[in-house]
């Protein structure tokens, strides 16, 4: 039986909430461990149902990974030898598909059923297979997914059609232990590719160039195991500062890297929020009734794809009409008839949606269709009048690390029930 929130609205957050660990990371660094067959250490790993899922894939595949706490790992990869990860959990989430290049990485081969995860639209495999391809591997279509094989695995040149996160990750972990050298072109450039290519850079591999879009590698003979804390969550901050702006709030969101969200900030500050910062804390305050804003995701250092959700929530209380442009997903606008069901405004066309401000929402009950358009839900809920229930927890739980304790230390009114109309969901 899955869970749900029911969500009490009208009250600002205020307080300080520190982040976790980013998800995104830590579900490339963990597979990534298993690239050496010395001992890892992984610290700051925020406890999400995806971690709980990667140990699975790992330990099914022979690894020995131990929680120290709840947010440190150890791992010892030396008794793997499997390069055939196991179907049923592969499909659990999307990120599994990291499994190609550190299977393929350190046994030449690798089999790995297509990945599951949130449906948000297409996101195709060719710019990875054509990255495997460019380093000696063959690659052939099963009823699964993909099996892959290179004798040996050597460096190429590659370019990316576009900045793809997860191919330009996939092709870092395989190039690493591949003969000579690897140059990946129009390479993504988000915080967590950076916070992968330190890791393998701790455990002896060879990487320049990690946070601009040319990334060049230096194939070395083997790897050895490190220590690694994980950079904190880029996502999870900017959800809690938009929290903070759709509340009217006074939140310091703490462990969190500024630079990082200079997006998110730009945006918050034009729709007439208040916001300082330090080294590693941002203290917002958010407006009584948010400006209206024209915003387009765009691969990082641009308005990222995975607060769009939140922040067209926050705007569906703007005092005017705002603009929305995805241009990353193309199916990422389903829960718009969540909002709706809320007394939003919005229309949609395409890509694009049309954000006329309301005075109010009104709390109802909502469903969670994907990881973020769960956190959107949140948003919603929070600042809207009365009560809402929020169902599909598991997509939530996939990202964001005890969300409801961290809101309910911000004064927000939110429980976790279980709930009995799940299988309607």
């Amino acid at each position: 039986m899955d869970d749900k929130f029911i969500v009490r609205g009208g009250k600002p957050l205020c307080g300080s909430v520190e982040i976790s660990g980013a998800k995104n990371a830590a579900v490339a660094i963990i597979p990534a461990a298993l690239l050496c067959e010395e001992e890892c250490i992984i610290d700051n790993l925020p406890n999400i149902s995806d971690v709980a899922v990667l140990v699975d894939i790992l330990s099914s595949l022979g690894a020995t990974v131990e929680m120290e706490t709840e947010h440190r790992m150890r791992i010892s990869a030396a008794n793997v030898s499997s390069w055939h990860a196991p179907f049923e959990k592969v499909k659990a989430m999307r990120a599994s598909y990291y499994l190609m290049g550190v299977l393929l990485g350190r046994f030449g081969k690798a089999e790995v059923a297509l990945p599951g995860g949130c449906e948000i639209g297409v996101r195709p495999m060719d710019q990875h297979i054509k990255g495997f391809q460019a380093l000696g591997a063959t690659a052939k279509r099963t009823s699964e997914g993909y099996y892959l094989e290179a004798d040996p695995l050597v460096g190429g040149e590659c370019y990316l059609d576009m900045a793809s996160v997860g191919a330009t990750i996939n092709i870092m972990l395989a190039a690493v232990l591949a003969k000579g050298n690897t140059i990946i072109a129009n390479a993504a450039k988000e915080p967590h590719v950076v916070d992968l290519a330190n890791f393998l850079s701790s455990m002896g591999a060879k990487i320049k160039g990690a946070g601009t879009n040319t990334i060049r590698i230096t194939g070395v003979s083997h790897l050895h195991g490190c220590t690694y804390s994980i950079i904190p969550d880029q996502i999870e901050s900017g959800t809690m500062m938009i929290a903070a702006a759709a509340t009217g709030g006074d939140v310091l969101v703490t462990n969190v890297i500024p630079p990082h969200l200079d997006s998110i900030t730009g945006k918050l500050i034009e729709s007439g929020c208040r916001i300082d910062y330090t080294e590693d804390t941002v203290h917002i305050i958010g407006p009584e009734r948010p400006r209206p804003l024209s915003i387009s995701t765009m691969p990082y250092p641009g308005f990222p794809t995975d607060l769009q959700q939140p922040i067209t929530a926050y705007l569906s209380r703007a005092n005017g009409t705002s603009v929305v442009t995805e241009n990353i997903y193309e199916s990422r606008f389903r829960y718009v008839d969540e909002l709706l069901r809320m007394g939003a405004q919005i229309r949609v066309a395409g890509r694009i949606a049309i954000v006329d401000g309301v005075d109010q929402l009104h709390g109802t009950s909502l469903t969670a269709w994907d990881l973020r358009a769960g956190a959107a839900m949140i948003v919603a809920a929070l600042s809207a009048e009365g009560e809402s229930q929020i169902h599909r927890l598991r997509y939530i739980d996939r990202g964001y690390a005890n969300i409801e304790q961290k809101l309910r230390s911000l004064g927000a009114d939110i429980v976790r029930v279980p709930d009995s109309d799940s299988l309607m969901y």
